[in-house]
This record gives structure tokens, sequence and C-alpha cells, in this order.
């Protein structure tokens, strides 16, 4: 199926992007620019300056001094400020979605219902951990050990393309909300709805607590900055190695989000209509640009053709098509170079043995010829050791894998560089919860896919997949450090030395 646009596309209010530093968009950044091109028409959305060396150092030290000031507010009135940020996103809630689905090529009602939806809760809910970062009492005999937990100072961070809302929202407010100030380096394909989101928390925030610079250069200059005391980044495994290598540089502490080649088992006793909805979202949501999207399902040779057929038959009735058309199930890639990487994919695999056993439609729209358009499409014969089995693909191509025995499953989901999600479809829980126990990976749903409802639960992965947590009140404790203050209680002597004899 194909679905048109509903209306044609006007052109941004805003053409020209910048850097966003000290309360407003700075004008600077030497003469390199980069477009942002709309996905489902190809043509360019907007122009977005680089930041360059100098853009960098300004965003650092303008952070450096509000966050001097934001980490003496008491706790409370820090949560009480961004509960006024949650507020304004709400308020402009259409609009981002809107301007999401043109830049990165979502459908506009995903865009609205998760992305931005997360954004202004995950505000609120960090808002409310603000003053919980208690410090604690130690009573060692002559010594009282006083541990307070301080802010890093400026947290850069370093975002991918894929869900603008949510990478802002769940890097800044947990830092912010411990007493941080944060320097965003957005995506380079989709920029824009991150920059308009700091521009609207701006509004709010004392200037200088957020700023954000851009371009792919921006990133590498964050990362090595003596300035910046804390990375936390997300984005391609190979990525986030060149970003530790520069934060090495100064050993700067580094939260890593990374990718995944995440593993869906539907078990010989799993409910197969449930089965095939769990792997149509695991899968095909948000185009398949995701890191947690279960590119490989490993299906028992009992129900293997059962599923098959379901799966194909799902997979090829999903609508391809505009974000902005409120039918659309599956927009175009973020941009050509992504959609080539995409495509190529499809092409090894399928020199690799592999089989196209069902593929959806692309539009036929001539206002969407210009597309970055990848069909849906389900693989069989697929095999572990492949290029398509190992590799992470970011995109709506589906492959399946039989198995004949838990313990070959298990094998099979674990044997890739990856651990970040997996997934078990069967009617007995309690087998589904030993073989979670079993898997390799940070997060496992258990007949579900519910990306939806992270927040307030820890996200993350093991492996290539990347260290630390994110979404989770554990995470307000990564954005600060304990400071061990010692004192004489009174209580008994402090040994000396050395010794005194006699």
């Amino acid at each position: 199926m194909t679905s048109t646009p509903t209306a044609p596309h006007p052109p941004l209010a805003r053409r020209r992007w910048t850097s966003y530093i000290d309360g407003a968009f700075v004008d600077r950044g030497g003469d390199d620019s980069f477009a942002v091109y709309e996905p489902a028409t190809g043509t360019v959305l907007a122009e977005v300056v680089a930041a360059d060396t100098a853009t960098v150092d300004a965003a650092v030290a303008s952070a450096a001094t509000a966050q001097r000031a934001w980490a003496q507010l008491p706790p409370r009135e820090r949560g009480a400020m961004l509960r006024r940020v949650a507020d304004r996103i709400r308020e402009h809630a259409d609009e981002l979605a809107t301007l999401e689905a043109r830049e990165v090529g979502k459908p506009k009602r995903d865009a609205g219902r998760f992305d931005v939806s997360f954004s202004h809760a995950a505000f609120e809910y960090f808002a409310g951990l603000a003053d919980t970062l208690h410090g604690e009492l130690l009573d060692q005999g002559p010594i009282e050990a006083r541990i307070i937990p301080e802010p890093y100072g400026v947290v850069a961070a370093i975002l991918p393309f894929n869900w603008p809302p949510i990478h802002f929202a769940k890097k800044c407010a947990p830092a912010l909300a411990a007493g941080n100030a944060v320097i965003i380096k957005p995506g380079e394909q989709a920029p824009l709805t991150v920059l308009r989101l700091v521009e609207i928390a701006g509004e709010v925030l004392p200037p200088g607590l957020l700023n954000a610079v851009t371009g792919i250069p921006a990133g590498a200059a964050l990362a090595g900055h003596a300035g910046v005391q804390r990375i936390t980044f997300t984005g391609a495994t190979a990525t986030g190695r060149r970003v530790l290598e520069s934060a090495a540089a100064h050993l700067t502490y580094a939260t890593m989000e990374l990718g995944g080649k995440n593993a869906l088992i539907v078990l010989d006793d799993a409910d197969i209509a449930q089965a095939v909805d769990v792997a149509v979202e695991g899968m095909f949501y948000n185009q398949g640009e995701a890191c947690t999207s279960t590119a490989r399902i490993l299906v028992h040779d009992a129900v293997y053709d059962e599923f098959v057929t379901a799966f194909a038959r799902a997979a090829e009735a999903l609508v391809v098509g505009d974000g902005l058309d409120p039918r659309t199930d599956i927009g175009p890639m973020v941009d050509a170079r992504h959609r080539d990487r995409v495509v190529a994919y499809l092409e090894t695999a399928l020199s690799e043995g592999a089989t196209i056993v069902a593929q959806g439609a692309v539009p036929d729209d001539a206002a969407l010829a210009g597309g970055y358009w990848v069909a849906p499409t389900v693989l069989v014969d697929v095999t572990p050791e492949s290029t398509f089995g190992q590799e992470e693909v970011f995109g709506p191509i589906a492959g399946i894998m039989r198995f004949t025995d838990v313990d070959e499953a298990i094998e099979i989901a674990n044997g890739t560089a990856y651990g970040l999600t997996a997934a078990v479809c069967s009617r007995d829980e309690q087998r589904a919860w030993q073989i979670a126990q079993r898997l390799e990976a940070g997060m496992v749903f258990v007949n579900n896919y519910m990306r939806r409802a992270f927040l307030g639960s820890p996200f993350g992965g093991v492996k290539g997949s990347g260290f630390g947590r994110e979404n989770a009140a554990e995470t307000l404790r990564e954005f600060v450090r304990s400071k061990n203050v010692r004192f004489r209680s009174g209580r008994g002597d402090v040994p000396v030395w050395p010794p005194v004899e006699g």
C-alpha cells in the first residue's frame, strides 16, 4: 500500500539555523554549512552553519559560567524550572512533531504521541527527582565522613538523528536536574527539532545553561575538549569508539548508548498472532531506524511456516509514505546516503543467499519521487554468520532465521558483538523468564515490544551496545560524583604518623 501527501509542504519560517549559545542563536562558525533535506521529497529543508572551534570554545565557556550559578540553586528550584521547560515543550507539541516528521521522515502521529510526549514527560520526571540527591553521613569512629553528590560541571550530549526529542530530553533533563550545564550536538541529518527544543528551553533556563553546537566537527571538538567534564553519547558503535578515543585525552567520563543487532525469539508455544504484532512493532517502528529494532527474528521450526506467512502479510500491509499523511506507517530513510547504505545491506544479504518473501510498496506519487524510500522487506534463508546476521542495518529489513531448540536460539541471539535488547514470545512466562536470564542484553521484552514506555526503567546495553543506563532514577546518579569530606568527630583520637614513641 502507498500513501500520498495530504498537502504541499510549505517552506520553514526559519531556513538558516546556527549554533545556540548563551541564550541566543549565534551567526558565526566559519564558512562551512550543510543542508538538511526533507526525506519525503528529497528537497532542501534548511541550511545549518557548522560550528568551528571558536564557537565550540565559546559554548563551553558560556556553559561553565552558567553552571556555577545553577549548581548553587536549591534542587527544588532547579526542579521547578525544569517543570516549566516541560510545560513549554507541551505547548509547542504540534509544531515540534511537524518539524520532526519533516526532517526525519517519520510519521507525525508517532512523533507527537511518542517522541514529543516523552520529551516533556522526561523533564517532569527528572524535575521530580532533583531533590532526591541526598548526601550521606558516615560514622567512622574518630572521623565523620560527609559524602556529598557533586555535579560534574559541563556535560556534552552528542545525539543521533532518529529520535530527536527523546534523545534531547533523556540526556538534558537528568544532567540539568543534577546541577550540570549541557552542550548539545544534534545529529547532522536532523538537527532542527533539537535546535528548536534548545531555543524553547532557553526561554526558561538561565542563558548559557543549555547550549547547542552544530556539525560533525563540533562533536569531535566537544569530545576532546578540556572544559567538558562528562559526555553522554548515543549513536553507532564505531562512532562511539571514536568519541571515547577523543575523551581519553582528558580522561573524561562517558555514557555510551550504542548500536544493536537485536533478536526476537518466537518459541514453539507462542501465540503467533501476538508474536507477529510484536515483530512488526519491533522491526518496523520508526522505519527500522532504531538501535532497538528486532532485525533478527528467530522462529522455532514447529511454527516457522505459520509465522513467516502471517508476518509477511503484515509487512506488506504497512503504508509507506509521507510522514505528514496520517495514514503513513513507515516514512523514508533520513537521507540519501543512509538509504543507499540500507539498500546495499539488502543487496549483500541477497548475494549471501537470503530470499525476499515479502516487500511493501513505496509511494508512486510524483510529489514524492525524490524521497529516500526503502520498502519494508522480509528475508528468509538468513544465516547467523552472514553480514546481515551480524551487522546493524538501521532500516526496514527483517531477517528470519529458523531454530530447532532453545539452546540453539540463545546461541544465535548472543552470537553478535551487540547486546542492547532481545525479546521472547511464549505462552509460558516462566520459560520466557529463564531464557531472558540467559540472553546477553541490557533489556529483554516478553510477549511485547513496548519501547514507548521506558521512562522510569533503565535503558542501556552490554557488550558493543555500550554502558551506562538512561531514563531511570539511577540515571540521575550518573550525572554526579561523590565527594568525601572528612572531619574529626571528637569521639576518640585520630591516629597520627609517624607514631609518637613512649
